[in-house]
């Protein structure tokens, strides 16, 4: 599946990974391909990121790496939506 990152000031990442994570204001969830469409506020959080993907180097600074190797973007609050397997978030 296909997903955009896009920050006030740039797209941070545009690529096809595995699964999303992302902390939901009613808890965080978890996306998959053929993920029914949603439309959801993201809080404060984490967005977690599988894959085997590479962040351009103008974004690295960005993110990082969890335990289990994962991409990790920390964000204060944003949207996403997910439809025909494609998610858009907008982070703040």
């Amino acid at each position: 599946m296909y997903l955009e990152i896009v920050s006030p000031e740039a797209t941070l990442f545009a690529g096809e990974v595995t699964s999303v994570s992302v902390p939901g204001v009613n808890g965080e969830f978890q996306m998959l391909e053929d993920h029914a469409p949603i439309v959801s506020l993201l809080q404060e959080g984490k967005v977690i990121i599988d894959g085997n993907i590479s962040i351009e180097e103008d974004h690295q600074d960005k993110f990082s790496k969890d335990a289990n190797g994962k991409i990790v973007l920390a964000i204060t609050s944003g949207t996403i939506e997910m439809k025909d397997n494609k998610i858009i978030v907008l982070a703040d």
